[in-house]
């Protein structure tokens, strides 16, 4: 019998890698990587642009990882820079940009649908809840430290 660790352990990561497979297979039509998937969703919402200092926040990634993101996606024309200062210039999808965030949150969209399948709307809902709340708490014991050390 696995212990409660490595089942945790096992699904979240389980989890994860088919996730990335699906950004980077989807992200593939438009010849960005996988992971960009998300800064395409989130800027999505902000049709006024956001920054990307609020994107390494909404997104919660680094501001280098960030950066490159957005160098690359630039370079792509799926976004453009309005202002000269990399980090406080509001970044705002293109044309094309909104296409292919449309066209991803389709995607995600089905395949999050399709993911739930058998699980009823309750409990979906005690799912991201409980889902939340390990993240909270994860996101304290590493600020904290693990108890009892």
């Amino acid at each position: 019998m696995l212990d409660r660790y490595e089942r945790f352990s096992m699904y979240i990561a389980g989890a994860y890698r088919y996730v990335q497979k699906l950004e980077r297979e989807e992200m593939e039509k438009y010849g960005l990587k996988g992971a960009y998937a998300q800064y395409l969703i989130a800027m999505r919402r902000y049709p006024d642009g956001v920054t990307a200092t609020q994107l390494c926040e909404i997104c919660d990634k680094d501001k280098a990882a960030v950066s490159r993101a957005v160098t690359e996606m630039e370079a792509k024309g799926v976004l453009f820079r309005e202002g000269s200062n990399p980090y406080r210039a509001m970044l705002k999808l293109t044309e094309e940009g909104r296409k292919a965030s449309d066209f991803v949150c389709q995607r995600a969209e089905l395949a999050v649908r399709d993911a739930g399948k058998g699980l009823s709307d309750e409990n979906r809902e005690i799912f991201y809840s409980s889902l939340a709340t390990i993240a909270s708490n994860l996101q304290l014991i590493c600020k904290d430290g693990i108890p009892g050390k």
